[in-house]
């Protein structure tokens, strides 16, 4: 998806929800082809515009809480395309 497209950032929450324990920037980049350099600024993209809660433990994200904006399913298919 193109730069500034919410699907981006939607594809990046599926991704991290998805891989569990393994969502390192690396398996991220793998996942959904966002350049691994961007993905830390697109994580906090995801906490202030969605209030989605991504904790990052040592190199791992993971999803705390999906906030009040997001359904699981709905996001699960952005990963699908």
């Amino acid at each position: 998806f193109p730069k500034g497209d919410i699907r981006r950032l939607l594809t990046l929450i599926a991704a991290i929800d998805q891989l569990g324990d393994s969502a390192t920037l690396v398996q991220l980049e793998r996942a959904t082809g966002h350049n691994r350099g961007t993905i830390p600024a697109d994580i906090e993209k995801i906490r202030e515009q969605l209030c989605v809660d991504v904790v990052k433990e040592g190199a791992k994200y993971r999803i705390e809480n999906l906030g009040p904006l997001l359904k699981k399913s709905g996001l699960n298919k952005c990963l699908r395309g």
